[in-house]
């Protein structure tokens, strides 16, 4: 199979699908790989390393997306690049759809199939190719939480550390999954004061024991969260429903029991958020604010430490890309956890989380193919 890499060209988006690794990966396994020009320099990886690992470089993203049977990305593709869809190509990266209809309608109106990262199953559970993304926007989270928290951003002005004869900062983080674990972990480095909620009682029993009770553990109802983010210097949120909207935990009427210059890292964002007063923001301009509360929406994190997110990312998507490149979406029917990951197919929705939050008529992939 023809394979392309075009260069990502969201907002300050510097990672890139393959590394020069991966692409001799596919190489070796008989496929050819078309590089855009300079698509890896943003992840340090020079056009003299993929060709190498035996790609050949296109001058243009028009020439790779027109020649590649399969499209390896790492974000949902935006607009300026719906007119590259077609039927039958497949797009392997990111895609957030149920977030996101116009996209979701350009690759059902084109018939793209569409296998998305953040569904695919793993062969031991879990989701293998979200999860790497997911540590390093938690640990994210707190890094950039406690920068916003400065007054010279619009902050409370406080150090979540806290210093002798001070008391430390209060971190609460709604979720406890994958995010809100590598989230915690760096909050409580960092030594503040952690709060975690999650509704999933076994979970929270385990980042107990784990954490040796150096944080508190709530069940996530209303009224904790309240109290919660009352005491809260910064709010992480952290909730991950698979390819399905967030849920809001964190609505606009609890804004104002918050602290003035208090800060919201809504991780959640690519699925919507799961503070109500979400909207998606960029590394240019990543913060807005509501009722004095600081928003932090960025949509693509790990973007901004491109190099380790691209080397995580490869190390996690690469088995599941080889299936694809060698059987088509044939694959699909064949590993059950690569099928979760089929969003599109064929001008139908294949995936019912998306098809819930969008209110479109659901296809049983295993049927189709």
């Amino acid at each position: 199979m023809i394979i392309g890499l075009p260069k990502e060209i969201k907002n300050n988006e510097f990672r890139v699908g393959l590394t020069p690794g991966a692409v001799g990966a596919y190489v070796q396994a008989g496929n050819t790989v078309l590089v855009e020009q300079g698509a890896g320099l943003g992840s340090g990886f020079t056009d003299q390393e993929y060709v190498e690992a035996g790609a050949q470089i296109e001058a243009s993203a028009a020439e790779v997306w027109a020649k590649a049977g399969m499209v390896v990305k790492v974000k949902e593709p935006i607009e300026c690049e719906y007119k590259y869809f077609r039927e039958g190509l497949l797009l392997y990266t990111y895609l957030h759809l149920a977030a996101d209809e116009p996209l979701t309608r350009a690759l059902l109106d084109a018939k793209v199939t569409a296998v998305a990262y953040e569904t695919i199953v793993g062969r031991e559970g879990g989701l293998p190719c979200l999860a790497p993304m997911s540590e390093i926007a938690g640990r994210m989270a707190v890094q950039e939480g406690a920068k916003y928290l400065e007054k010279t951003y619009g902050g409370r002005g406080v150090l979540l550390a806290g210093v002798p004869g001070v008391e430390k900062g209060n971190v609460v983080i709604l979720g406890g999954g994958n995010v809100g674990t590598n989230a915690c972990k760096i909050a409580v480095g960092m030594g503040a004061n952690v709060t975690v909620l999650d509704v999933n009682l076994r979970r929270l029993a385990y980042l107990d024991d784990i954490f040796d009770k150096r944080i508190t553990t709530l069940y996530s109802s209303r009224d904790n969260i309240q109290k919660a983010v009352a005491q809260a210097d910064l709010v992480v949120g952290a909730v991950l429903l698979p390819g399905r909207a967030a849920p809001k935990l964190l609505r606009k009427e609890d804004l104002p029991l918050m602290k003035p210059g208090a800060v919201v890292v809504d991780v959640a964002v690519d699925q919507g958020g799961c503070v109500e007063t979400t909207h998606a923001t960029t590394h240019d301009d990543p913060v807005f604010i509501v009722d004095g509360v600081v928003h932090y929406c960025v949509a693509n994190m790990p973007g901004a430490v491109a190099r380790t997110s691209t080397l995580a990312l490869g190390n996690a998507t690469l088995s599941y890309g080889l299936e694809l490149a060698a059987k088509g979406v044939a694959a699909c029917k064949e590993d059950k956890g690569l099928l979760a990951g089929l969003n599109c197919y064929d001008g139908k929705c294949t995936f019912p989380g998306v098809a819930e939050a969008l209110k479109l008529e659901y296809s049983d992939p295993a049927a189709l193919i």
